[in-house]
């Protein structure tokens, strides 16, 4: 038990972790940028759609 406490002791202390968790903190900025990319480019093709759909609703299509 004393082993693996110890162990798990100069896991903690090895200085292999920050980078480990600026790795992790470069995902989440990664992540938070395509989401919102991904959000404002759904948001703009579903207007484009919407207008679209609209257009031709009303007649007012390009061979029109």
């Amino acid at each position: 038990m004393k082993t693996l406490f110890r162990q798990f002791v100069q896991f903690l202390e090895r200085e292999d972790g920050p980078p480990a968790v600026e790795y992790a903190v470069m995902l989440a900025l990664i992540i938070v940028v395509c989401v919102t990319a991904i959000g404002t480019l759904g948001s703009n093709a579903n207007a484009t759609f919407n207008n679209t759909t609209l257009r031709g609703a009303l007649g007012q299509g390009a061979g029109s």
